[in-house]
């Protein structure tokens, strides 16, 4: 498994090797990895070019037809529709020709009636002086149903107090009210797991050397 690539990651890396043209890829287990194109070596944003298989776009969640893709699950009911369709449950956004991968549609964050994409949230800490990953990811809440929560790992030790207030401060200045963490963990561990998916897994807040909630 994959996860998409944050533009910070991609401009550091392109940096480091301004030799080397970079690609996005698209694929799944059960699909294979389909023929795209990327717009650009800078670019996160990537063309289905159709060969081989088709792709439509349903209420922003993307779903291929391919005749290459698996039977089915085991001992378990069909993952496709009647037509053949698979529901790929990742959110795009569209321009033009060109897609960019927002994320699970299981990981999309409500809070209040607001839709909130976890990977935005990402990619706008991850712009912050000292910040080496994030994984963003949603709160049980009472009052709004969910919470943005981020448990966040510095590149090198720093105060957890004063890492927060700085997140704080840059996110007031870049999001709306709703999409800015209101649980901030500090963390040294890993984020990501055995597959290289970011893990966001409930329990894991739990395991924070630094929690904090935002009144």
């Amino acid at each position: 498994g994959t996860e998409p690539m944050p533009p910070s990651t991609l401009a550091v890396v392109r940096a480091a090797l301004p030799w080397v043209r970079f690609k996005q890829t698209y694929g799944l287990s059960e699909l294979g990895i389909l023929p795209t194109r990327s717009r650009d070596s800078g670019s996160v944003w990537l063309k289905l070019s159709d060969t081989g298989f088709e792709h439509k776009i349903v209420d922003g969640v993307l779903w291929i037809r391919s005749p290459s893709a698996m039977l089915g699950y085991l001992n378990a009911p069909s993952p496709f529709d009647m037509d053949g369709w698979f529901n790929t449950q990742d959110l795009v956004e569209t321009d033009g020709e060109y897609i960019r991968i927002l994320g699970r549609k299981s990981e999309l964050i409500n809070v209040g009636g607001e839709k909130v994409h976890p990977t935005e949230i990402e990619n706008v800490l991850l712009q912050i002086h000292n910040i080496k990953d994030v994984t963003v990811r949603g709160l049980p809440n009472p009052v709004t149903g969910e919470v943005v929560a981020a448990k966040i790992t510095p590149l090198m030790p720093e105060d957890p107090d004063s890492l927060k207030r700085r997140v704080r401060q840059f996110c007031h200045a870049r999001l709306e009210r709703y999409k800015i963490p209101a649980v901030i963990d500090v963390v040294v561990e890993d984020h990501y797991g055995a597959r290289f998916k970011k893990s966001r897994d409930p329990a894991l807040i739990r395991r924070a050397v630094g929690t904090d909630v935002a009144s």
